[in-house]
């Protein structure tokens, strides 16, 4: 692995918690708790790596649908983890940053995120974001509401609408656009997460559940990453 090409940027749609119980015979808690487990374990290993931002799909807005019961169980696990990490977080240099709409949240958790960031803010070494009730439709929405307000009001004029201005509303603000994608469990979609932020990304997909990703898995998406040319939409002729 070339220690010179690391991507800035990783982010993770963390799939198959939840088939990866049912194969042991075990509850769907299980599998998520498992899952916390591995993400702490990739996160050292991005810091390791020298990775500046790691961001983790932790939670969609369809997740809402789910059973009540698996969902209070995922908010109970997202409660513990938010109180238990943050410390290794914070003298580890992490800033963490929670994207997503928090409104549908326990007003419990809201404080504990806040809490979480602010104490944070200052962390250089790396960022971890996790998305958390969230979904990129309702992200752009968001933002094109935004920026119609600002229209509406005199503050932008039509022409002013930039792609730079629309990444300026989303949730990812000042975050730089992910140079990789992984995806666990074998499927091979984005399902509604980052679709502005990854128009150019490389993206690899393991067909394996996330409970059972490795430190290595990681090592050898990066692997993957610089073999490849990346091209922005650029097609290269020769001379």
């Amino acid at each position: 692995m070339s220690e010179t090409s690391i991507p800035k940027h990783i982010a993770f749609i963390m799939d198959g918690n939840g088939r990866w119980a049912k194969g042991r015979g075990l509850p769907r808690a299980m599998g998520h708790r498992k899952g916390a487990e591995v993400l702490r374990e990739v996160i050292r290993a991005g810091s390791r790596l020298g990775v500046s931002t790691m961001t983790f799909y932790c939670f969609s807005s369809e997740n809402w649908k789910r059973p009540e019961d698996e969902v209070e169980g995922l908010m109970n696990l997202l409660r513990r983890y938010l109180k238990s990490d943050l410390a290794e977080f914070h003298s580890a240099g992490i800033r963490l940053k929670i994207i997503g709409d928090r409104a549908p949240l326990p007003e419990d958790i809201v404080q504990l995120i806040e809490q979480s960031e602010e104490q944070t803010a200052d962390n250089e070494k790396m960022t971890v974001c996790m998305a958390i009730s969230y979904g990129s439709r309702q992200e752009i929405s968001s933002a094109a509401q935004a920026l119609a307000i600002k229209v509406r009001d005199g503050v932008l004029s039509p022409q002013d609408i930039t792609p730079e201005k629309i990444g300026e509303e989303l949730y990812t603000a000042g975050i730089p656009d992910p140079d990789l994608l992984i995806r666990t469990s074998g499927e091979t979609r984005i399902s509604n997460f980052l679709l502005w932020q990854l128009a150019y990304s490389e993206m690899v997909f393991l067909d394996k559940y996330w409970p059972e990703f490795s430190k290595e898995d990681l090592w050898s998406a990066v692997e993957e990453y610089q073999r490849r040319d990346r091209r922005y939409g650029v097609a290269l002729g020769t001379a």
